[in-house]
């Protein structure tokens, strides 16, 4: 059960970040992008909210396809934000500009994951 293991290592992932966002909002405040616009801890409370709730929806079987094409999408959504945060860190240290470097192509097995939970899941029933 691969996909399985998948959608729960997503899910774990999703939930824990989303958590974060609500327990220690100030730095996920501080890499919204100023061209975004709205409040930055609105915008940090719903994004973990929505990675609250996607992490939630990946665990049983019958919302996981779903969720993962929401997961993926959030994950999308939210690179702007991560590519911000390179900006951000350009003058710090080159240990701090790796890690942030770092997270960019990070994204890119878990969209892969994403995606690959939702085309291996069972439909809804709908389909």
């Amino acid at each position: 059960m691969l996909i399985d293991r998948m959608a729960k290592a997503l899910s774990g992932l999703l939930i824990f970040m989303g958590v974060l966002h609500f327990v220690a909002p100030k730095p996920f405040d501080g890499i919204i992008p100023k061209e975004i616009p709205g409040d930055p801890r609105q915008l940090t409370y719903a994004s973990g909210a929505a990675e609250i709730g996607i992490g939630a929806a990946l665990l049983p079987t019958r919302t996981r396809r779903g969720a993962a094409a929401a997961a993926a999408a959030l994950m999308i959504a939210v690179f702007p934000a991560n590519l911000n945060t390179v900006r951000l860190v350009a003058d710090r240290s080159p240990a701090v500009k790796t890690v942030a470097w770092a997270r960019l192509p990070l994204q890119i097995p878990l969209i892969a994951a994403a995606i690959t939970v939702w085309r291996k899941s069972p439909g809804t029933g709908a389909d």
